[in-house]
């Protein structure tokens, strides 16, 4: 602030003053990519758009078919993280909206998530070629999709949304949470936001993709050399791996499979995965030993040495119309605890197992469709392999549902 004078008509000298504007602080959308600080923004803008938006009683066909969109030209702000043009558009917005909340997801708590600080890229589990990011929190996954995908997505939809609302939320389907084309440079890309599977605070021990066939079904040396690879269903045979939760665990996380697969295959969509990861909760105290943080005798000094044997916290084994496991973490002895609100799919293995785990497991890449192309490479595959041999992952969904379900049946003890 400094003094200046004016000299007035009638020749007296008054004093004004100068002040300095206060601009309000704004969100940088930081990131290395630029499509990573245009989707922060999109994200920002889209979600602020809808709390201006009354909520519907049902929803309606149109929804399915909305959008919105925003172009951004010759903007000036924040110029270092964010390009001078841009494009944003939302597709069915009030679904997705809807979507967050059957799933309990509140959009302030999504809005954070995703624009506190930039996506992180994470290893892709497939040979899609999709880009796999998490969220800062990593309590979300964001996946690029082809176009293609898109207009399945669209298609899905229409099904999904009623199935989530007849099933409480209580599915191991991806929990789909929005769904944006993103435009810089002219170059589009497509992105879908999911609940991440696994914890954000619990190491992932060993990943399975598993789809219940056996032919040309083990993780390549690439994939081996990795630092936490994914491996498949003749890995999972041969590591004489079981999923350890006891009978009325199994008998519940198979009613919620076994509907989730018999909509997949009314759907004729086929080739899909059950995706496994194990925390070891043994291994998990000596690491946290090596950190000062654990008492090996048992002792946690961080959560206590109260165990957790309920039969598991999330969506597979949680009744619809009944309140979610408690809200308090949940230790399951030592250094491993589940947090129920945030590790929705985790079962920890039954108190009279040999081994300590907790299993985390969801379905993935629902989006296959069994057309033209498929039946051509299951033809292929069967002139390849014979037509007697069952091992073949492409088949007709309800030989594929079957199967997967036997397969992952015969996993559980």
């Amino acid at each position: 602030m400094s003094g200046a004078g004016i000299i007035s008509t009638d020749g007296t000298k008054t004093k004004t003053k100068r002040f300095k504007v206060k601009h309000p602080k704004r969100k940088l959308y930081r990131s290395s990519e630029p499509l990573l600080s245009v989707f922060m923004w999109g994200i920002n803008h889209t979600v602020k758009e809808l709390e201006h938006v009354s909520i519907p009683v049902m929803l309606m066909p149109d929804d399915f078919r909305a959008f919105s969109k925003v172009k951004v030209d010759n903007q000036a702000f924040n110029k270092e993280n964010l390009p001078s043009h841009f494009k944003v558009k939302d597709y069915c917005p009030l679904v997705f909206r809807n979507l967050r909340e059957r799933f309990g997801i509140d959009d302030q708590d999504y809005l954070r998530s995703m624009t506190k600080d930039s996506p992180k890229p994470m290893d892709s589990p497939g040979r899609s070629g999709a880009k796999f990011y998490a969220s800062h929190d990593k309590l979300f996954v964001i996946k690029t999709l082809t176009s293609e995908e898109v207009e399945q997505m669209h298609s899905l939809l229409k099904q999904y949304h009623p199935f989530i609302v007849e099933r409480h939320g209580k599915t191991l389907l991806p929990q789909y949470l929005g769904m944006y084309r993103i435009t810089v440079d002219n170059n589009e890309c497509y992105m879908v936001v999911m609940r991440n599977i696994f914890s954000s605070h619990l190491n992932i021990h060993k990943k399975y993709d598993l789809k219940g066939s056996t032919i040309d079904r083990e993780a390549s040396q690439k994939e081996r050399e990795k630092d936490n690879p994914t491996f498949k269903d003749n890995d999972f045979i041969n590591d004489g791996v079981k999923i350890h939760i006891g009978d009325e665990a199994k008998q519940k996380l198979m009613e919620t499979l076994a509907a989730d697969v018999e909509f997949l295959a009314k759907l004729h969509i086929m080739d899909y995965s059950l995706l496994l990861g194990v925390h070891d909760c043994e291994e998990a105290e000596r690491e946290a030993a090596e950190r000062g943080t654990v008492d090996l005798d048992g002792v946690d000094e961080e959560v206590g040495d109260e165990e957790y044997d309920s039969g598991g916290s999330g969506v597979a084994l949680t009744p619809p119309d009944s309140p979610q496991a408690p809200s308090r973490s949940q230790s399951v002895n030592g250094a491993s605890r589940i947090d129920p609100e945030k590790d929705i799919y985790a079962i920890p293995s039954r108190s009279t197992s040999q081994s300590r785990e907790i299993y985390f497991l969801a379905l993935v890449d629902v989006l296959t469709h069994y057309g033209v192309k498929k039946q051509a490479a299951k033809v292929a595959k069967t002139v390849k392999y014979g037509a007697g041999v069952d091992g073949i992952s492409t088949a007709e969904p309800d030989q594929y549902s079957s199967r997967f379900l036997e397969f992952i049946s015969k996993a559980i003890e």
